[in-house]
C-alpha cells in the first residue's frame, strides 16, 4: 500500500449541472465534515481541507473545520490544503496549528503556498512583487515559531518579535508536519533547503509536467513528494456518471487551476482527471506513483455538484478496493 492516501476537499459550491440545485452553504460545509468521517472509516491516511477567498470555493477557514473534524475521528491525518501563509501572521498560524494538534492528539498537518488569485492577493494588500519573498519570510518565521521558545526576529513583512514563545507548543516534535505546496523551480528549491517535503499542486494539468520540478528537488537529497488527484469510482459507468461534475469544475476551475488553454475533457480524464472501476483507478494511481516518484496522493472526488451519497459511495469504495492495491 502507498504510504499516504489523503481526501483533499477544496469545497467549490456548484449546482448539480442534471438539476441546477446547490445545497445551501450550511448543509454543504457539513458535508464536507461527514466526509472526512467516511474517509476516516474507509482507511484514508487524512484529509486536507482548501483555503479560498471571495469564490464559489466556499472555505476560508479550514483550520474550523479540521478542529470539528478532529472531534469526530481518532486516527485521520488533520492537513489544510493548502494555508495561504502570505496572507497569515505567521505567529498566529503557528498558534493555531499547534492548538489542532493538542485538540487532535498530535495529529495536525500544515500544507503551506502562496496560492493561485491576484485578486485574493490584492484584497489582502499584497503587492505582487511581494508575495514570494513575503511566504519565504514567513514560512522560515513560522518553522522557528513551532521548534523553538523566546523567540527573539525581525524581519521585512511584520513587526519584530523579542522572546516570544508561542502557545500551547504542539504535541509533535520537532513540529507537526509542514508541505511547501507549489510546482515552481524556485518554491521545490526552497523547499529542499528547508528539509520539507512538496506537495505538487491540484491543477488540471497532466502529471508528467512536474517531473523535472520532482527531479530538481530531489537533486541534493531524498524528499517526500505527494500529488492531488481529481478522481471518481465506481463499479461501473463511472466515466459517464463523473463527467458532467467534471465539465462543470473543470470550466469554474481553470482561470485559476488551467494553464489558460480550453480543456478538452476527454484530455482530462486521461491525464489529470481519472476516473473507473476500482482497479482502473488503482492501476492510474499507481502509474503516478511510478512517473514522480509519490510518497503520498491526495484523492480528490467532491467537485462540480457531485451529489452527496454519489461523493461518500465514492469515498467507501475507494477505501475498500482502490487503497489496498496501491504500491509503496
Amino acid at each position: 500500500m502507498i504510504s499516504s492516501v489523503y481526501l483533499l476537499i477544496l469545497g467549490d459550491h456548484l449546482p448539480d449541472p442534471h438539476t441546477g440545485k446547490a445545497p445551501s452553504e450550511r448543509d454543504r460545509i457539513r458535508a464536507m465534515v461527514d466526509q472526512a468521517v467516511v474517509a476516516e472509516e474507509a482507511g484514508f491516511t487524512g484529509v486536507a481541507i482548501g483555503e479560498h477567498h471571495f469564490t464559489r470555493y466556499i472555505v476560508s477557514a479550514p483550520g474550523l473545520l479540521l478542529a470539528t473534524i478532529a472531534a469526530r475521528t481518532t486516527t485521520l491525518r488533520l492537513s489544510t490544503g493548502v494555508t495561504l501563509l502570505a496572507h497569515h501572521d505567521p505567529v498566529r498560524v503557528a498558534e493555531e496549528l499547534a492548538t489542532l494538534d493538542v485538540l487532535s492528539n498530535g495529529r495536525a498537518e500544515l500544507i503551506v503556498a502562496r496560492g493561485v488569485s491576484k485578486e485574493t492577493d490584492a484584497a489582502f494588500g499584497i503587492a505582487p512583487s511581494d508575495l514570494a519573498p513575503r511566504f519565504y519570510e514567513y514560512l522560515r518565521l513560522l518553522l522557528k515559531l513551532l521548534q523553538e521558545k523566546n523567540v527573539s526576529w525581525h524581519g521585512t513583512f511584520r513587526g519584530p518579535l523579542e522572546n516570544v514563545t508561542t502557545t500551547p507548543r504542539p504535541i509533535q516534535k520537532p513540529h507537526p508536519t509542514l508541505w511547501v505546496g507549489s510546482a515552481s523551480a524556485a518554491s521545490a528549491e526552497f523547499a529542499a533547503e528547508l528539509g520539507m517535503p512538496l506537495m505538487l499542486p491540484s491543477t488540471l494539468r497532466d502529471p508528467s509536467i512536474y517531473v523535472d520540478v520532482v527531479a530538481d528537488y530531489r537533486r541534493d537529497r531524498p524528499g517526500r513528494v505527494a500529488l492531488p488527484s481529481h478522481v471518481f469510482v465506481a463499479g461501473n459507468g463511472a466515466r459517464e456518471r463523473w463527467r458532467p461534475y467534471l465539465e462543470a469544475y473543470a470550466s469554474f476551475a481553470s482561470p485559476w487551476r488551467g494553464d489558460g488553454k480550453a480543456i478538452d475533457i476527454d484530455t482530462l480524464m486521461e491525464g489529470a482527471a481519472i476516473c473507473g472501476d476500482p482497479s482502473e483507478v488503482a492501476d492510474r494511481l499507481n502509474a503516478q506513483r511510478k512517473l514522480l516518484g509519490l510518497d503520498a496522493h491526495l484523492v480528490l472526488i467532491d467537485i462540480g455538484g457531485l451529489p452527496r451519497d454519489e461523493v461518500l459511495a465514492a469515498i467507501r469504495l475507494f477505501g475498500e478496493k482502490v487503497i489496498p492495491q496501491l504500491t509503496a
